[in-house]
């Protein structure tokens, strides 16, 4: 394997290279996230052991931006945070596993080979389509350049309706993503909501992205674009009542 130590401890970095080495791994070293940031989109390795703890820009950013990248190298988070809240922060930032310190190097080395089988990360930790980005682990979504201030039942309709685009979706379907069971599966929740979202997604733009399919639900469709009403905004698309 050839692998991309981004630790700024010298010590460890150097104990860890010196290990990964002698058991016939490829081995380069970067002290900084900005470095990582440049080796990782300068050569193809098969993965990243990054440190939370780097100056400037710490193990966390650094993962969302090599992800924000394209960069899609299974990463390994080594830190001395064990904390929840840190291991959810790593993940979410697009890390495939955590280690904390102290740690085997035994262990270290079968996480690697397990990250290996698995092969580079398939989906983005930003979700797109067409003119709308959203990221699930900072809780940001944007219409273009343009961010979106949404409720936390409108970023997880639209975070849904993304995950899915293309898709026509149920009401039922809809409902069981974006809330849960203690909803009645009649309420029209999800109608005034997409309403909601229709309002801050697509209006102000001159965008229809929520489309209402006749018979079944929803839709986003990324590729569709408004023909503007009176004030210049577009109605949302409609094939119909649903």
């Amino acid at each position: 394997m050839r692998l991309l130590i981004v630790e700024d401890e010298a010590k460890l970095a150097a104990l860890l290279a010196r290990g990964l080495r002698e058991t016939g791994h490829a081995v380069d070293l970067a002290d900084t996230g900005e470095e990582a940031l440049w080796r990782a989109g300068s050569a193809a390795y098969d993965a990243v052991v990054l440190d939370v703890g780097l100056p400037t820009i710490d193990g966390f950013e650094t993962c969302r931006r090599l992800r924000a990248d394209g960069v899609r190298t299974p990463v390994l988070m080594l830190t001395a945070r064990g904390e929840v809240e840190d291991r959810i922060a790593g993940l979410d930032g697009g890390a495939d596993d955590y280690l904390v310190k102290p740690f085997d190097f035994g262990e270290l080395e079968a996480r690697l080979r397990a990250l290996v089988r698995r092969g580079p990360v398939s989906a983005a930790v930003v979700l797109r389509a067409g003119p709308l980005r959203l990221d699930p682990a900072a809780r940001r979504a944007w219409h273009g350049d343009a961010e979106l201030d949404l409720s936390q039942k409108e970023f997880a309709l639209l975070e849904v309706l993304l995950r899915r685009a293309g898709e026509a979706l149920d009401r039922r379907a809809l409902l069981e993503a974006a809330w849960d069971d203690a909803y009645d599966p009649r309420s029209n929740v999800v109608d005034v909501y997409v309403g909601y979202l229709r309002q801050k997604v697509d209006r102000p733009f001159g965008t229809a992205l929520i489309a209402t399919v006749r018979g079944v639900g929803y839709r986003l469709d990324a590729e569709s674009e408004g023909d503007g009403g009176p004030d210049g905004a577009a109605g949302p698309k409609d094939d119909g009542a649903a």
